[in-house]
């Protein structure tokens, strides 16, 4: 009886996780679209295809719901990023522009668009910004690692975790400058530049 109960909870499991994964995804999407103001619990259950209860289930405030989401999405990121350079941890990266682009990408898409509006919030909302600082800074520490990690960077050096540092925080301004116009052109034009600095400064 014991292994039958087992058995019918695990597709329910399943489904539960199904549904947390749809509700994360467009609560970034409706945040990424609509801003702070726009997207509620309701907005973001109704583009999930789940009730509003389920959605409360699974996370009982706005703010829980949209913190998980920005983490969530990071961290799916995050894995595809390693899977994107697999031979990274073994000394310096073969093709550092690859990387230093893979990086910048991270700061132009729909995933910095979400964060972005999360710290626009944070401003002004008292219970949401702990979470967000606390938030931006477990996702900063694990950007600054995969950089880290995929550049090849020896931090124990004089000036290199500066330089990593530094080349994140200058792709978090081109992932703002970005947001109102296409900044493609100029943004290729500072990347070969940057990679070409890190080469230098990571040799």
């Amino acid at each position: 009886m014991g292994a039958v109960t087992a058995a019918d909870r695990r597709p329910k499991q399943d489904r539960s996780r199904a549904t947390r994964q749809r509700l994360l995804q467009a609560a970034v999407a409706c945040l990424a679209e609509h801003g702070w103001a726009g997207s509620t619990v309701s907005v973001v259950a109704e583009r999930a295809g789940v009730s509003r209860g389920a959605a409360q289930h699974h996370f009982p405030t706005r703010e829980d719901l949209f913190t998980a989401a920005v983490e969530y999405v990071a961290e799916e990121r995050s894995t595809a990023l390693r899977a994107l350079f697999p031979q990274s941890g073994q000394g310096p990266a073969g093709d550092r522009r690859a990387v230093v682009t893979a990086l910048v990408d991270l700061y132009t898409g729909p995933l910095f668009r979400a964060a972005l509006h999360l710290w626009v919030a944070a401003c002004n909302e008292d219970q949401l910004r702990p979470r967000v600082t606390e938030l931006e800074a477990r996702v900063g520490r694990e950007n600054h690692r995969i950089a880290v990690e995929l550049l090849g960077a020896d931090e124990s050096r004089p000036g290199v975790r500066e330089s990593v540092q530094g080349f994140l925080d200058m792709a978090r301004g081109l992932g703002l400058a970005n947001l109102l116009t296409d900044d493609t052109a100029r943004r290729e034009r500072v990347v070969a530049q940057w990679a070409a600095l890190l080469d230098e400064a990571l040799r």
